[in-house]
């Protein structure tokens, strides 16, 4: 899955351009699969979405709080993720903690309160037909997403972002039973690269039955892949 994240409203910059991941996961359909990120700030950002969705086939959508500085249980955003729903496509939050900003004055001004995961609860029980998935283990609000995941059945949780050796004992423990079939493989790449995201997953205490459907059976479900 691949994507840019628009945050221009608040950074000033522009990033790389929806068509472009689409063109680019067209041409390499068999491992790239496009998702769109819209600035929710901008006032056309509800028929951009659409437009996304029936001119260039994106499968999904990403939203980072921090960097574009919204709460994602703010109303003015549900008319975007009214769109989304209708589309029968996910909505991927960055939660938790965030590199970009981190050891720089002031974090460089990226506010963590933005993806505090709570604030995708009102999300979740407001559009139960929207599949949303929070990025990355929350850290320093882990049991709290995986609050929402036990309680909210469309929520996923992935693993992006993070090196598995780094991993609480309460995600490891809840992804290998209450919660295995909904969390996901993720590297984050380029912050962490693949293969060094699956040499630590190797030696995480993982059961061996679950790693496959964290590595593929619960993407393939939730993004509705055929084998």
């Amino acid at each position: 899955v691949i994507f840019s994240v628009d945050a221009e409203t608040v950074t000033g910059r522009k990033a790389v351009r929806n068509e472009e991941i689409a063109e680019v996961a067209a041409a390499n359909p068999d491992v790239l699969i496009p998702f769109a990120s819209v600035d929710p700030h901008k006032p056309d950002a509800v028929a951009e979405a659409k437009r996304l969705i029936r001119d260039h086939g994106v499968r999904g959508f990403k939203f980072h709080p921090n960097i574009q500085a919204f709460f994602p249980d703010d109303r003015s955003v549900y008319p975007m993720y009214e769109a989304i729903a209708e589309a029968g496509l996910p909505a991927l939050f960055h939660t938790g903690h965030s590199g970009i900003g981190t050891g720089l004055p002031g974090g460089g001004g990226v506010r963590l309160k933005y993806s505090n995961p709570m604030h995708l609860d009102d999300v979740a029980a407001d559009f139960p037909e929207l599949t949303i998935v929070m990025a990355h283990p929350s850290f320093p609000w882990q049991d709290e997403a995986i609050s929402i995941a036990l309680h909210k059945q469309q929520v996923y949780i992935d693993l992006s972002g993070w090196s598995p050796k780094y991993f609480s004992p309460n995600l490891i423990s809840y992804a290998n039973t209450l919660l295995r079939d909904r969390v996901l493989f993720g590297s984050d790449f380029p912050l962490i690269t693949p293969d060094r995201w699956l040499a630590d997953f190797a030696e995480a205490d993982f059961k061996d039955e679950v790693r496959p459907l964290i590595l593929k059976e619960n993407a393939v479900k939730m993004l509705g892949l055929r084998r």
